[in-house]
């Protein structure tokens, strides 16, 4: 949450009953809760409407102090607890507020009701392509400032990332690319909850599908979610990252069911000779979706300055024997690559 925002579900445990009551009307719906702190600002209990009428039905009046009325027993996440983990069971327990504390004192206050899950990922979105199949679209507008349902394709990405909590996101960015330093300019200065820091790389050449993550500076964690920033998807990137870590892989990819049907009959053969049939065939594979999850220890296999395509530097991964783990995208999933699938997608989403 912003500090604003903070400030509305802080009351202190001396401020009497009728105040919180009147405090609580100025929040709406699930998260109409108070953190009630002590002289020092330490976090002592939760407060409710629930908490004051049980409390009221007690027999205390409306001058009785908040501290006879709160719930001592709350959750927090604390310095050293997992905080993807501690919001992963607030989920479970239908908790809608989950401060943040630092020795007892509130530095930030989790909306569970806005939040799909807590990620300790950095995200770095691709942006630095041409969009050359999409002109006369992309001749002024880089690819993924196009607007799809009336948002930029690159806004609708960030939106859902912040949905996992992903508060620290790259964008590299090349062609056009004062366009999008631009707009992430004024998208930053918009503090909102929830809100995560973009920070615009710039690629002096193309570098490639990874060659630019040798540029990025200020990485917190050790994982790192790489995505090209036109695709439009809803993949579950909680599950992913469960996945890509519990598995040990070095690096997972995000995989497209993709079926082919043959509309003929199938010989086959051996040498001229005919062996057999196969009426219509259907094959299934798996496609690239161009979402990787891979450990930030990786970044040292990237040389700065060197153009590296993904599928490069995959195969060089299994080939030096370093797990690589495939993870089945469920759901939307669209490539914006051709004037065709942009009208689809604006079908879609409009």
């Amino acid at each position: 949450m912003t500090q604003e925002s903070i400030k509305r579900h802080i009351i202190r445990t001396v401020d009497s009953v009728k105040y919180a009551l009147d405090r609580l009307d100025t929040l709406s719906g699930k998260t109409m809760v108070m953190f009630a702190t002590d002289a020092e600002d330490r976090l002592q209990g939760t407060v409710t409407g629930g908490d004051i009428r049980r409390a009221l039905l007690r027999g205390i009046s409306l001058e009785t102090p908040v501290a006879e009325a709160m719930n001592r027993s709350f959750t927090a996440i604390e310095k050293d607890d997992d905080p993807a983990e501690k919001v992963a069971e607030g989920k479970r327990r239908h908790l809608c507020l989950l401060p943040v504390t630092d020795d007892g004192h509130i530095s930030d206050i989790i909306d569970l009701t806005r939040l799909k899950a807590l990620l300790p990922i950095d995200v770095v979105l691709m942006a630095g392509g041409r969009g050359e199949r999409l002109r006369p679209l992309t001749l002024s507008i880089p690819k993924p400032l196009l607007a799809v349902g009336g948002k930029p394709i690159i806004d609708r990405n960030i939106e859902m990332l912040e949905e996992y909590g992903v508060r620290n996101i790259f964008v590299t960015v090349n062609y056009l690319h004062n366009r999008i330093e631009e707009h992430f300019r004024i998208r930053n200065a918009k503090e909102t909850d929830n809100h995560a820091d973009v920070t615009c790389v710039l690629e002096p050449k193309r570098l490639g599908t990874l060659g630019s993550l040798a540029l990025v500076e200020g990485l917190r964690h050790d994982n790192i979610l790489v995505m090209n920033s036109d695709l439009l998807t809803n993949l579950d990137f909680e599950k992913m990252w469960r996945t890509h870590t519990e598995s040990g892989a070095h690096l997972t990819m995000g995989a497209v069911p993709y079926t082919v049907s043959v509309p003929f009959a199938i010989m086959r053969t051996k040498g001229s000779e005919v062996t057999g049939l196969e009426e219509k065939p259907t094959y299934n594979y798996f496609i690239n979706g161009g979402v990787y999850m891979m450990r930030r220890e990786l970044l040292e296999r990237i040389t700065k300055g060197e153009y590296l395509d993904a599928p490069n530097f995959i195969e060089s991964l299994i080939a030096d024997g370093l797990k690589v783990e495939c993870f089945p995208i469920e759901g939307r999933w669209i490539d914006i690559g051709s004037p065709d699938d942009y009208r689809a997608a604006n079908e879609l989403l409009s």
